[in-house]
């Protein structure tokens, strides 16, 4: 009798844990790719943050009268195998006292994961976003950076 009372007690337990230990199984990798999948999207975006600012920053010279600039970029064309894609917006910020500058943010979506992050670049007032996306698997993704003789500098996503 105290054999089958315990059978009765122990079953349900142990059907409880056979549905139960593979769906918390699951939620729990499910979160921890995507927590790869942003931090994999949050260095790109850094990286790609980086390159614009690097390029401004070579253009924003005074002794650089007028050229355009082409950065194809070393970034991956795909994170865990899904495309990114790109938009940036430039934003004014006015320094108190001192001078205006403007801030670049540049967005990356990850197409079809529901993930995306923004980072931000800090430029001068003399620059310009032309507007454009990137697309990570293009094989035209790149960076162009043009500078015009009144020191105007033009950036955008090839």
């Amino acid at each position: 009798m105290e054999v089958t009372v315990e059978y009765m007690i122990l079953i349900p337990v142990l059907i409880l844990q056979i549905f139960l230990f593979p769906m918390f199984v699951n939620v729990v990798m499910n979160q921890y790719v995507d927590e790869q999948r942003t931090l994999q999207l949050q260095e790109t975006a850094s990286y790609l943050s980086s390159s614009i600012e690097q390029m401004y920053l070579s253009l924003n010279h005074t002794s650089i009268l007028s050229c355009t600039l082409t950065s194809n970029l070393g970034s991956q064309p795909l994170i865990d195998g899904y495309v990114y894609t790109g938009n940036a917006t430039l934003q004014p910020v006015l320094d108190p006292g001192l001078h205006s500058s403007q801030v670049l943010d540049v967005t990356l979506n990850l197409v079809g994961a529901d993930i995306s992050t923004t980072t931000t670049v800090a430029l001068g007032q003399n620059v310009e976003w032309a507007k454009s996306t990137f697309t990570s698997n293009s094989a035209t993704a790149c960076i162009i950076a043009q500078k015009f003789p009144d020191q105007t500098i033009q950036l955008s996503f090839g």
